[in-house]
């Protein structure tokens, strides 16, 4: 098998033969980290397809070990390349092994072994943020994973999931962020009481959506309340925030509606939080 793979991968920098059994010692200790006590114990990941790979692989000692099948490695030669560049190993699998190793029903022929990204409230209040996500109980990968992303895309300065959040690094939630939990700063499993007075004391105001609130976003927008530094707190996807958190807050603000829908899911409501503060910070600072 691998002699017919040679003329395909030629001049990857591939480490030893192609892996074809899912019992290997290397594929087997890569499917436990679907699992997050194993993932908690040796504080690695898996991430999954190229544009994760090619982000995660931007920072330095992120990527341990690349997974690739043949087909992969020619649609994605510079992937192989810049994972032995940065001193880890590249592994050709089969298509089988390949399957074992990822979390979607149709694999993208690429998964990386990556180290833990998240960092301590400490780092990122020295930083000086501006502008912050914190998710309290927000239990669907697929929702906290998009929130990660759209934080990003509207530049805030890291986003925050308390203790009772789901874990960071479950597949779904890193999919989900489409890279971008390599970009900015996550820290997980604090608090959330503690947390919102740290963020506080920091200098930042902290907002909790609350769609029964009696503050809408519209009028925050109209009085400029949003120029100060922010963390916004958004809550469960079913519950929302519970009262004693919501108390901790400086404001609860609701994001109007001013059709008939119902009420907007999470990710949506945190796409347009962040954004109105994220554009009323800038237009400020000119």
């Amino acid at each position: 098998m691998l002699a017919h793979l040679l003329p395909l991968t030629k001049g990857l920098p591939v480490t030893g033969a192609e892996l074809t059994s899912t019992r290997s010692a290397r594929v087997t200790a890569a499917r436990r980290l679907a699992k997050r006590a194993a993932r908690t114990q040796q504080r690695l990941f898996l991430a999954e397809g190229p544009q994760a790979v090619r982000e995660a692989v931007v920072l330095p000692g992120v990527v341990r070990e690349l997974f690739l099948t043949a087909d992969a490695a020619q649609r994605h030669p510079d992937l192989a390349a810049a994972v032995n560049g940065a001193g880890a190993a590249t592994h050709l699998v089969s298509g089988q092994v390949m399957e074992a190793l990822a979390q979607t029903v149709t694999p993208q022929g690429v998964v990386a072994v990556c180290g833990y990204l998240d960092v301590d409230l400490d780092t990122v209040l020295a930083a000086e943020p501006r502008l912050v996500a914190v998710l309290a109980a927000v239990r669907d990968p697929g929702n906290a994973g998009t929130v990660i992303r759209v934080a990003d895309a509207a530049g805030a300065d890291a986003v925050v999931l308390t203790d009772s959040s789901v874990d960071v690094y479950n597949a779904k939630c890193v999919r989900a962020t489409a890279g971008s939990l390599f970009h900015l700063p996550v820290v997980a499993g604090v608090p959330a009481g503690p947390t919102l007075g740290r963020l506080q004391v920091a200098g930042l105001r902290v907002l909790a959506a609350d769609g029964a609130a009696t503050e809408d976003l519209d009028t925050m927008l109209d009085s400029g309340a949003l120029r100060q530094p922010t963390a916004w707190l958004f809550g469960n996807e079913a519950h929302g925030l519970p009262a004693e958190l919501t108390a901790l807050a400086d404001v609860a603000v609701r994001v109007p509606i001013h059709g008939r829908a119902e009420s907007l899911n999470l990710a949506t409501a945190a796409a347009v939080c962040l954004y109105a503060s994220a554009r009323t910070q800038r237009v400020s600072r000119s």
